[in-house]
């Protein structure tokens, strides 16, 4: 693949499996530095800053430095710091969530929001739920950092930031701006960290539901590595379900380093 200005690279499921490195997954990134190609670690997860996943990856043996991550937090908090500055904001999240929102120079507050915005929040209950779908039916934009409806964790998979979503949805009547993957915002906004034309940049991710939807809606091209939720057994069902079309398909990392000519 020719003229790439940079790779958006997915996490889980393409360089990790929770907290097992994908085989390569270090070679990769350290054959990428070599080689001089920009490269950002493009993440729906919400819940870390941009200094814990770093810190997840070099826990791995991947070199990392939190410049270098951009978190479906940070796209959530640029889209409400570009469409709201100065906005009035409650937040159902954790850390990842609260340290973006705060360094956009956003308000966090806790009643009488403009702008609800949730991610994935393990301590999510009733009252929660009421209080957020109450401010949105009083007229507060609705956020979510990413639709996800399954989150992979050491335990099993546990409900995500989607699944929460889809209550407060339900609760309010209202459906939220969607920011990370499958839609296109966090890969345009994370081409604009790098100060490269988003039609420049490579998404690279073991996901066709979201990777390479969202790739394609931003008008990227798209890799897909057979690594994690994607196989070459499902990946026509894959295919038939998003419309989504990768430009390269690579079985594991190696081959990738192969296509990349790094």
């Amino acid at each position: 693949m020719k003229d790439i200005g940079a790779l958006l690279i997915d996490l889980d499921g393409t360089l990790f499996h929770g907290g097992i490195m994908i085989k390569d997954a270090d070679r990769l990134i350290a054959g990428l530095r070599v080689a001089g190609v920009p490269f950002l670690f493009v993440t729906n997860n919400s819940s870390r800053t941009q200094e814990q996943v770093a810190a997840h990856l070099r826990g791995m043996g991947i070199k990392a430095e939190a410049h270098e991550v951009c978190t479906s937090s940070l796209a959530s908090a640029h889209f409400v710091a570009q469409e709201s500055p100065g906005a009035r904001v409650a937040i159902l999240g954790e850390e990842g969530l609260h340290t973006a929102f705060k360094e956009a120079g956003l308000f966090v507050v806790d009643e009488s929001p403009q702008v609800v915005v949730q991610g994935i929040y393990r301590a999510f209950d009733y009252a929660a739920l009421a209080k957020a779908s109450r401010w949105i039916r009083e007229g507060a934009r609705f956020v979510l950092t990413n639709p996800d409806l399954m989150l992979p964790t050491d335990d099993g998979v546990m409900p995500g930031a989607g699944s929460i979503g889809a209550a407060i949805e339900a609760a309010s009547g209202m459906p939220p701006v969607v920011i990370g993957k499958p839609e296109a915002y966090m890969i345009r906004y994370a081409a604009e960290m790098l100060g490269i034309p988003v039609e420049q940049a490579v998404v690279v991710g073991d996901n066709m539901r979201t990777d390479i939807s969202a790739g394609g809606k931003a008008g990227c091209r798209t890799i897909l590595v057979l690594t994690g939720i994607t196989t070459r057994d499902n990946y026509e069902d894959y295919a038939k379900l998003t419309g989504a079309v990768p430009d390269l398909i690579c079985e594991d990392l190696a081959e990738l380093m192969v296509t990349l000519g790094v």
